[in-house]
């Protein structure tokens, strides 16, 4: 492909390197450091002038250093005369401040929206996302924004690894994910439930109510994220005690802050999916549930057609079933 240069931010540096080794090219040259007062220094070492520009950066690890390299890189790429440049975010930073919660809360922050301005200040003409936790944030952005599913390999994972997946169904640990799942479940025409949770404040559930039936059958959670893991344990001690069989977690974004190994070892689940939106070698090593989906030909996918002009929509409308 003619006229594209592919960067990769220091946050995930391999799937960068996947997603360039399926578009087949090379990463480009970028030098990334801090100064001894920790500001964050990018240098970009090839002409971008007049070039297609996309730039991999995840919102994980150490968000905010990553973040304003991103912004960095952004702007560097912009001020060298670029002709585009996107910012390809597997995993959006602070998705989950997206809205005032509550009645009263007058004062709490908007924190999704301050960061899509400070992208598209930056200089930012197009951004690719994956999963995002709210499909408003799109709304926050005054530029195209493409919002990607995993959904496609997430089907391929439950019908190549579940053998019972026919006798399966598909659970949404909340209520805001119930589109989700009814999207899968129809997908393998397989029935759905949800469990209602309410919280006493933020990671903390007070208590849950499934709704659904799901004995004597494989129940398969499914989710955007998991943080601390406090919600999908609970809901898998849920399931078991509501005759499931088996549970499953299907996750696109690991994050597995705090205690989360821990309460993933102890609960029953059969194994915890997520996709390399997130670096999970780290995690993998002291939790032997852990299984990854490789998401790089998405993501590939999607700057091909991108760069070329062509439909991405087509990428989903068009997932067999």
């Amino acid at each position: 492909m003619p006229n594209i240069v592919l960067f990769s931010g220091s946050s995930h540096q391999d799937l960068s390197q996947r997603v360039a080794d399926r578009l087949g090219l090379e990463l480009g040259k970028v030098v990334t450091k801090k100064f001894s007062n920790q500001e964050t220094s990018v240098e970009i070492g090839e002409s971008v002038r007049g070039e297609d520009v996309y730039i991999i950066q995840s919102g994980c690890g150490e968000i905010n250093d990553n973040l304003m390299e991103l912004l960095i890189m952004i702007n560097a790429c912009k001020i060298a005369s670029a002709s585009r440049v996107t910012a390809v975010i597997p995993c959006f930073p602070y998705a989950r401040q997206d809205k005032k919660d509550k009645v009263g809360e007058s004062r709490a922050p908007i924190s999704a929206k301050l960061v899509a301005n400070m992208l598209s200040v930056a200089g930012a003409d197009h951004i690719i996302t994956m999963d995002l936790h709210a499909s408003q944030i799109q709304g926050f952005f005054d530029i195209p924004v493409d919002n990607l599913y995993a959904e496609p390999a997430v089907l391929q994972w439950i019908r190549e690894n579940i053998t019972e997946w026919r006798n399966c169904i598909i659970v949404s640990p909340d209520a805001g994910g119930a589109k989700r799942v009814t999207s899968i479940a129809d997908r393998l025409n397989v029935e759905f439930a949800l469990i209602h949770k309410e919280r006493k404040k933020a990671n903390e559930v007070d208590r849950m109510v499934l709704v659904g039936d799901v004995k004597d059958r494989v129940a398969i959670l499914v989710d955007d994220m998991a943080d601390t893991c406090g919600t999908i344990c609970h809901a898998a001690d849920k399931l078991l005690s509501a005759g499931a069989t088996k549970v499953y977690a299907i996750l696109t974004h690991g994050i597995f802050s705090g205690p989360a190994i821990s309460r993933i070892n102890n609960a029953s689940f059969e194994a915890v999916v997520v996709t390399n939106t997130i670096p999970q070698e780290d995690k993998m090593k002291h939790c032997s549930k852990i299984q990854v989906i490789d998401i790089s030909m998405i993501l590939a996918e999607a700057i091909r057609r991108t760069h070329n002009g062509e439909s991405v929509s087509y990428l989903f409308s068009h997932v067999p079933l």
